[in-house]
């Protein structure tokens, strides 16, 4: 099968700081891949180059065929770490945004979801508690019918109960032909979902392996060979 993501010796420097360093790896259509790290790893700027965010880096991304640009935008549906609308916008107006921006974009899903949620969209931001806004985000991206989801640490601003919430509405509301690609650092919440799962330490790919791999070969779970990789 073609990958719909190639990553090939990306590399990302912050002055004399490392925040990536020849990160490389394939996804294939259908995979849903945790990108998993501590705080400071790099997932944030690795997530932030494959949506096009950060242009300055070196090696070569090819998203669905094409190498990475603005067109890219049209088959990734990307949740940042941090909301990027302002206090003093309504929901109901970035709603209508995604209406106007993405074709793709499900009017009536994302409905349904603001409400599985109980959020109103006619609410303005600066009424909204950060993990309202992160879960009115979370529906709209979970409402585009694009061919990649990603989401950047999806429940780091909610409590452990909200969090298998979210998790269980992202399982329910993805599509066997989406691939997903969600970073976090909380693995225990989130391992349940993956059936791959990448390690980022200190910028580099630390490790890249079949969930299964780990679980029936190595008898460990994904949260026992984090804390392996990371002890090192």
């Amino acid at each position: 099968m073609d990958s719909l993501i190639k990553v090939e010796n990306v590399s990302k420097r912050y002055g004399k700081r490392v925040g990536l360093q020849g990160v490389s790896f394939d996804i294939k259509p259908g995979e849903i891949i945790g990108i998993l790290g501590p705080n400071g790893s790099g997932k944030t700027t690795l997530m932030k180059i494959m949506n096009t965010l950060i242009a300055d880096y070196d090696g070569k991304i090819i998203v669905d065929g094409k190498p990475l640009g603005i067109h890219s935008k049209e088959v990734i549906s990307f949740l940042p770490d941090e909301p990027y609308f302002e206090k003093w916008q309504k929901g109901v107006d970035v709603l209508n945004m995604f209406v106007d921006l993405y074709e793709d974009f499900d009017y009536n899903r994302c409905l349904q979801l603001l409400s599985k949620f109980d959020i109103d969209s006619r609410l303005y931001f600066r009424q909204m508690s950060k993990g309202m806004k992160e879960k009115f985000l979370l529906s709209l991206v979970m409402s585009r019918r694009a061919k990649i989801i990603m989401l950047d640490e999806p429940i780091g601003g909610v409590d452990p109960v909200a969090r298998d919430v979210i998790l269980d509405t992202i399982l329910e509301n993805y599509d066997e032909n989406q691939t997903l690609i969600v970073s976090t650092h909380l693995i225990s919440d989130v391992e349940r979902i993956f059936n791959r799962v990448i390690f980022l330490k200190e910028g580099s790919v630390a490790l890249d392996q079949e969930v299964d791999d780990i679980r029936i070969h190595q008898r460990k779970s994904i949260e026992e060979m984090f804390k392996e990789v990371y002890a090192k």
